[in-house]
């Protein structure tokens, strides 16, 4: 399942918000209809967001004059997500190429993210066999699977691998708020697969971990920082504790182009905000989008081509 792509002139995306009660693709044939479908969740996922991003500036090269504000404009949409930025640079670098460049180098990168989930997908289940032994229970956070990775996913790749060699018992997926990334999408996502799974409320997760029904958390990320701090959607910080207090791997699994060498630590990322409507209605309301999980409390980061131990 592909769920980005540049197509007769066009982005096509699966719309994430009409899920799991409709199978929609969304055809965005304008710079202003991109960013409307990142700001509010049509699209997302790190890998899918740097793909949108690439693709972005080619949409903003083939409709605009002079594309300069338009691609500035996609690279801002959302302020966490290192990959949006990083493949609007990439795409960006190749504009005075003219667009078939642009869209070459668009095309490059979601090649890339495919290729990505498979290596990563191998690497982690074999890590994971290490750690926990024969059919662990995992619990995963947020939405990491082709719906956030153009194809086969992060996290959720590494699920699919130990399913398909038959050394999985389940996976809890924790229902991630305010939007349900978890258990609308990651359930949707398992249950196509065939892949035995229970949606957990959020605050389940550290107790189901203490009382035993979870061997490992294994989940994604938005950014890894030079210091291996990882920024991941909201919740992710309370598995994180609860892993260690339940002396279980946390696993997180990302592409390279999520390793964000140029930000020191989680203390320097920008956490995107979003508004209370989302979770209260009209009453004032807390509503970080990600959260930081210290480098200290990650037992592994899987990318394509290693395994960091922080």
């Amino acid at each position: 399942m592909r769920t980005i792509d540049w197509v007769d002139g066009v982005i096509e995306i699966i719309d994430q918000t009409a899920l799991p009660g409709e199978t929609t693709v969304l055809r965005l044939s304008t710079v202003d209809e991109l960013i409307d479908a990142v700001r509010r969740l049509a699209v997302r996922g790190a890998p899918a967001l740097g793909v949108a991003g690439a693709f972005g500036v080619a949409l903003a090269v083939s409709t605009q004059p002079d594309p300069t504000r338009a691609i500035e404009a996609v690279a801002t949409a959302r302020p966490t997500a290192v990959n949006l930025a990083r493949g609007v640079r990439r795409a960006a670098a190749r504009v005075p190429e003219g667009f078939d460049a642009v869209l070459a180098e668009a095309e490059r990168i979601r090649d890339e993210e495919i290729a990505s989930s498979v290596a990563m997908a191998k690497r982690g289940a074999d890590l994971v066999r290490e750690l926990c032994g024969e059919r662990p229970k995992l619990l995963t956070h947020c939405n990491t699977g082709a719906l956030a990775a153009v194809e086969i996913g992060t996290a959720l790749g590494v699920v699919l691998e130990l399913a398909e060699r038959q050394q999985l018992a389940g996976v809890i997926a924790s229902e991630t708020r305010p939007l349900l990334q978890g258990a609308r999408l990651t359930a949707w996502e398992l249950r196509r697969a065939g892949v035995p799974y229970r949606v957990a409320v959020d605050g389940a997760g550290p107790f189901l971990m203490a009382r035993g029904e979870v061997d490992a958390v294994i989940l994604g990320a938005d950014r890894i920082c030079a210091n291996h701090d990882v920024i991941n959607k909201i919740g992710t910080y309370s598995h994180a504790l609860g892993a260690r207090a339940a002396g279980i791997p946390f696993i997180v699994v990302a592409p390279e182009s999520t390793v964000d060498e140029e930000t020191p630590s989680g203390a320097d990322v920008e956490i995107e905000e979003r508004g209370a409507a989302e979770v209260a209605g009209d009453l004032p309301a807390a509503n970080p989008a990600f959260d930081v999980t210290p480098a200290s409390l990650v037992t592994a980061i899987v990318t394509e081509s290693r395994v960091i131990r922080p």
